[in-house]
């Protein structure tokens, strides 16, 4: 059995499809997946990047081309009444309280089912409730971790969610499942030398 290692960050509807289609498309396969909150905005700062929802030409079309794909697929996928939003709560929620797949289903459905607003703060509350009403996911050993599995993500060479890392490879995005399930069932493309050798540095113009 392999392990992989799911990052991601609820604000990313990307991140939601993928995690709603991963038990499908690597079905038949021999794995455990281990979920990883990571800040998105950090990854973005780090690596100088905007998200696709900050400018408006991109943003307008990620989520006409979301909506489609789950649309496709058959998901239930609304967006929140205010996006991009600021996801630290819901981060932290989601490491106190776990994380497993129950977890991180109920964030993401609180996030991308109904058209709410992620952060409003009833229905936070309400969240907390349901999935670690004991512990406090404000405390300082929360913030720890959460910034330390950014700080893991950005080591490994993670810039965007989702990101699924199968033995150190990264595969980034929704459209790369199908490449993670084939790297699981052995494709003898993997033990070749496309891998490295396509990403590997070469020249090319840079900009000023």
């Amino acid at each position: 059995m392999k392990s992989l290692v799911f990052w991601f960050d609820p604000i990313s509807p990307f991140a939601y499809l993928a995690f709603e289609r991963l038990p499908q498309a690597l079905e038949g396969c021999s794995h455990v997946v281990e979920y990883k909150p990571v800040l998105l905005p950090g990854l973005l700062a780090h690596w100088g990047q905007k998200g696709p929802a900050e400018f408006e030409p991109k943003r307008a079309w990620t989520f006409r081309h979301v909506h489609w794909l789950a649309h496709e697929a058959g998901i239930d996928l609304q967006t929140p009444a205010e996006h991009p939003f600021n996801p630290l709560a819901l981060l932290r929620l989601t490491l106190a309280a776990g994380p497993n797949r129950r977890v991180v289903e109920a964030v993401l459905h609180h996030v991308w089912r109904g058209g709410a607003e992620a952060n409003d703060p009833a229905r936070l509350a309400a969240l907390a409730q349901q999935l670690a009403p004991e512990l406090d996911p404000r405390g300082d050993e929360v913030k720890r971790r959460l910034r330390e599995n950014t700080e893991a993500a950005l080591a490994r060479g993670v810039f965007g969610v989702p990101t699924i890392e199968l033995e150190g490879r990264l595969f980034w995005g929704l459209d790369a499942l199908p490449m993670v399930a084939a790297a699981l069932r052995g494709d003898a493309w993997f033990d070749g030398p496309a891998w490295e050798r396509e990403g590997a540095p070469r020249r090319g113009v840079k900009r000023s």
